[in-house]
């Protein structure tokens, strides 16, 4: 008999504000790729960044400063624009600042599961 399996932790998911500004490029729903999406979580911070998202999110959506990683903003930029780049997370521009969030439906529509899998990984310490 197999081992019963975790449940995935609960995905925070806020109503869009009204008012919002536009979101920067992005790929639409029929455009998301399996191995885009997956090379870009591939990376430890990307995926830490996305299940930060999922699950410890305040607001609708939050700023690089938001995380507290201790990394150069160069790269913290780089590692954003890839997830936007791969479809798994949306960006809008508030003045000066870029604030993101998970496209939970878009992709649990094209890739059912996926979001419970990066919910329910454990970084190393």
């Amino acid at each position: 008999m197999p081992a019963p399996t975790a449940a995935a932790p609960a995905v925070k998911v806020f109503p869009e504000p009204p008012d919002l500004p536009e979101p920067l490029p992005e790929p639409g729903v029929d455009e998301l790729r399996l191995e885009t999406v997956l090379g870009a979580l591939s990376d430890p911070l990307r995926l830490t960044i996305v299940r930060k998202l999922l699950l410890e999110s305040e607001n609708f959506d939050h700023s690089c400063g938001w995380f507290g990683f201790d990394r150069p903003k160069s790269s913290l930029t780089h590692h954003f624009k890839a997830l936007r780049e791969a479809g798994i997370t949306r960006q809008r521009q508030y003045g000066l600042e870029r604030r993101s969030h998970v496209r939970v439906d878009d992709l649990n529509a094209r890739f059912p599961g996926l979001l419970d899998l990066v919910a329910a990984w454990t970084p190393q310490a």
